[in-house]
């Protein structure tokens, strides 16, 4: 238990110190935000600072710091440091830094603001990229609550019934203003996310679990290497490229630039302590990685999520397990689905005010969507991990270029530039590795990362001597 408090602490200090640091690089001013100079009902519409924050928190949580940390704890506690420093370093500065970007270019997406600091190339490259992530974003997380559902209900009620009962919800989420559906619900489900890790602490207290301590040791039962295994699986925790598309969507609401470090970085860092606990809750629980990783090959990730919650709330943990297991990916599906239909009214400039203009990207899109649903969830899942890590690692290139750009001292640039650097070569390794990529060997894989990662520090180091 003294890890999990001690991994408390020096997230508040993170966020109170090195959240300072980055907040102070960017030097956020009194200027007119996006939500009142362009306010238009729907999209850019002023919200206040707390419906903000857990407007974010649910937009990039969802079940990805439960389902990836429960995954990840099964490599054991050294998790628990990925998470910390992973979140601190990269993940909050990442969410920070695109969302407060964005908002100072007119609430633009990760794919415009390439174009702006990266190059046409590289927009009409994001474009495309994000937009697909979107998309097996959205589809993952119509599947994975449709089949849950499907278990709680009669057969006549199969997963197809619910999949289509889920997409039509996104039809009017992804069509209605802001603070129509999402502005109202979001909150809500925010503090369901948020009790449900408070009660695994409880339950972890009072019941007498034991979490061990953090050591630098792989604990995987399958073998899978902590490198760059544990930092795919673990990505909403400690670092996801995904929240590059939606710190955008509340770039448009937030009513003052001072709101950005509480908003965005302080959200990453909240998802990050719930991230803790379920990775805590997985290993206490089960005790073992062996017997986590067994439970979760055997009811699959919902499954250990409601054992873990029965099993150490009774009832009242079943009715949150359910409850967040079912509300949380939908809540991050939805928004998915209207930054997409933010991203495809960019490119086709279609004024998103008018709902008929709306219909003509939202439909289409959740089309794609449904027939994506036919795919094995498995494969969908592999194929976002990857694409959420390499998104993220492009969006913190996007950040360095924008610090190169527009800061007064250049090194301030380091504050992403490090990270950047750091997820290029966990990126390249894993689809090198993986056997949805290029399957290759470990040793030759690792070389090749390495150079990569170098050869990326060198362009850096040559551009930012020449803007000194």
């Amino acid at each position: 238990m003294i890890s999990l408090i001690v991994s408390f602490i020096v997230l508040i200090v993170g966020y109170l110190t090195y959240g300072k640091l980055v907040e102070k690089i960017f030097c956020p001013d009194n200027r007119k935000t996006p939500a009142y100079v362009f306010n238009d009902g729907v999209d850019y519409v002023p919200l206040k600072t707390g419906k903000a924050f857990l407007i974010q928190l649910l937009n990039i949580a969802g079940t990805g710091p439960i389902f990836g940390a429960i995954m990840g704890a099964c490599f054991g506690p050294v998790v628990f440091l990925w998470i910390i420093f992973g979140s601190i370093l990269a993940g909050a500065v990442h969410d920070f830094m695109v969302g407060m970007i964005s908002e100072r270019n007119e609430g633009k997406s990760i794919a415009e603001l390439s174009g702006i600091y990266l190059g046409q190339k590289v927009k009409w490259g994001m474009r495309v990229f994000s937009v697909l992530l979107l998309l097996l974003t959205g589809t993952v997380f119509v599947t994975s609550p449709a089949a849950l559902i499907a278990r709680l209900t009669p057969d006549s009620l199969g997963v197809t019934f619910w999949i289509v009962v889920i997409l039509m919800y996104y039809v009017l989420a992804t069509l209605l203003p802001i603070d129509k559906i999402i502005g109202k619900l979001y909150p809500v489900f925010g503090v369901v996310l948020i009790l449900m890790a408070v009660g695994i602490v409880a339950g972890i207290i009072i019941g007498g679990y034991q979490i061990p301590e953090i050591r630098l040791e792989n604990l995987h039962p399958e073998g899978l290497p902590i490198w760059p295994y544990m930092f795919i699986t673990v990505a909403c925790g400690a670092i996801s490229g995904f929240h590059a598309t939606q710190s955008p969507m509340i770039s448009k609401c937030i009513s003052s630039e001072h709101d950005g470090r509480r908003v965005f970085y302080g959200a990453m860092l909240t998802e990050s302590v719930i991230a803790l606990i379920w990775a805590a809750g997985g290993v206490a629980f089960y005790g073992t990685s062996q017997v986590l990783n067994d439970a979760i090959s055997s009811m699959g990730q919902s499954g250990v999520v409601y054992d873990i919650s029965t099993g150490m709330l009774g009832g009242v943990g079943g009715v949150l397990a359910i409850v967040g297991v079912i509300a949380c990916p939908i809540t991050s599906g939805d928004t998915a689905f209207r930054s997409a239909r933010l991203i495809l009214s960019e490119i086709t400039g279609l004024e998103q005010k008018p709902i008929a203009n709306r219909l003509i990207i939202t439909l289409p899109l959740l089309g794609v969507g449904a027939l994506l649903t036919q795919l094995d969830f498995n494969v969908l899942w592999r194929y976002f991990s990857w694409s959420n890590q390499t998104l993220a690692m492009i969006s913190l290139w996007v950040a360095t270029a924008y610090l190169l750009k527009e800061s007064k001292n250049k090194y301030h640039s380091l504050i992403t530039a490090v990270p950047a650097v750091f997820m290029s070569a966990v990126s390249v390794t894993y689809i090198l590795i993986a056997k949805e990529g290029f399957g290759i060997s470990i040793h030759i894989a690792y070389w090749i990362g390495i150079a990569l990662a170098a050869l990326c520090a060198v362009i850096y180091s040559i551009i930012l001597l020449k803007k000194r």
